[in-house]
């Protein structure tokens, strides 16, 4: 392990500044310190390089009736903006936000999924972006960055998606293609780590500092943060979760291993497993995967006998799968969050809560509660604004550490 530096520390304490100006909103120097537990001399130094950066204004002089007036400060939202973009295999969704991280629009383009050259996607990409800008009446020369999350193995600093077995891409130089087309700064990331940093900073990251956040639609992963700290691995694979074994020679996987998690609860193992039911289903008909989750959805409503078992053997698949990364990691809070479980949670978590009792050890499951996440539907645009914004501050010389990988500098 190595050593951690002063300027380690000092870029936590930075980090620990800005988080707190998303929960406070505005804040005097004594009131970060307390939120914070840092000293008021240390916050007061932290404050006046965010004010020389113009990342924080002083918003009004508050009077104590002793002593000098108190500068009540808050984040700066017309610093700049800052572009989230969420890119799945059916969709791209771009979030364009201030500073404050406000959202101020949001833009969808349909991609066709069985369409995956990266000319292609960097063209839904495109058209997004400067969908949502045009949108918000934002000028492109006011984005201080545009952070891109993209499915698969996605290393930060390299600015390469090494993996993405759905559109079958190897060692995609995405950033280079993508800082060429939008000619703005960008930073590209894996979704599970996006929406780790949204659930540490701005969800259940506020009430609960070792979380497992698990994702499920196309495909399926989870993110760790452990002690407040997002969790990447050497190589930024940590929470592959998806690609773990279920079944022992069981169905052939998308990444081409027989068994994994994704196999039953992605939304092809859902079609899978209703093939199993009844294999002549009319939800079987429809080749798409979000009408076809919107089927299982309506199918709950109307009682119909298939898909309640669908669900039910998906929540026994899920909660055995879940067990094993308790087991493994020993959460306080499992996060379950997804366009699936926007359409299917009501039914799907109460069942997990009951079929995961025998599956995880006692001890663990004393401590454990499992929701789904409360925060807003572009949860991954946010997350990747909040790493954004991270690598703003590099470039304006306030390097951070927290969450980011390689040397910490700005992306583009």
């Amino acid at each position: 392990m190595s050593r951690r530096t002063a300027r380690d520390l000092r870029s936590e304490s930075r980090m620990a500044v800005l988080r707190a100006f998303f929960t406070l909103r505005t804040a005097t120097r004594q009131e970060l310190s307390q939120h914070t537990g840092l000293s008021v001399a240390t916050v007061s130094t932290l404050v006046k390089e965010f004010l020389s950066a113009g990342v924080v204004q002083i918003e009004a002089m508050v009077s104590t009736g002793v002593g000098r007036p108190l500068e009540l400060l808050r984040l700066d939202p017309g610093r700049g903006y800052l572009v989230g973009v969420d890119v799945a295999e059916t969709y791209v969704e771009t979030t364009v936000f201030d500073l404050s991280l406000e959202p101020l629009g949001t833009v969808s383009v349909p991609l066709d999924e069985h369409l995956n050259s990266p000319q292609y996607v960097v063209d839904g990409i495109r058209l997004a972006v400067h969908g949502v800008l045009a949108l918000a009446s934002i000028e492109a020369s006011s984005v201080v960055g545009v952070g891109v999350s993209l499915p698969g193995q996605v290393q930060p600093d390299l600015g390469v998606s090494v993996f993405a077995p759905n559109w079958d891409w190897h060692d995609v130089r995405i950033k280079d293609l993508l800082t060429d087309d939008l000619g703005m700064h960008v930073h590209v990331d894996n979704p599970l780590k996006a929406i780790t940093v949204a659930e540490l900073w701005f969800g259940a990251g506020r009430e609960h500092r070792d979380l497992a956040i698990v994702n499920l639609g196309t495909g399926v992963g989870s993110g760790f943060a452990l002690n407040g700290e997002l969790v990447r691995g050497v190589s930024n694979n940590a929470g592959e979760w998806g690609h773990t074994l279920l079944v022992f020679e069981g169905r052939l996987c998308r990444c081409g291993r027989r068994g994994c998690v994704e196999a039953y609860v992605g939304v092809g193992g859902l079609m899978a497993t209703l093939a199993e039911i009844q294999p002549a289903h009319p939800a079987l008909r429809i080749t798409q995967q979000k009408p076809f989750v919107d089927a299982v959805q309506s199918g709950l409503v109307s009682g119909d006998g298939a898909m309640v078992e669908l669900v039910d053997r998906t929540a026994r698949y899920l909660a055995a799968s879940l067990g094993d990364l308790v087991n493994m990691i020993n959460p306080e809070h499992v996060v379950l969050t997804g366009w699936t479980v926007a359409r299917l949670g009501d039914w799907l978590i109460p069942l997990v809560r009951e079929k995961i009792q025998p599956a995880a050890l006692a001890s663990s499951l004393a401590v454990l509660t499992i929701s789904a996440s409360a925060l807003s539907s572009s949860t991954v645009a946010l997350g990747m604004s909040t790493l954004t914004l991270e690598h703003f501050l590099a470039a304006v010389g306030l390097p951070s550490s927290a969450g980011t990988t390689g040397s910490g500098t700005v992306a583009g």
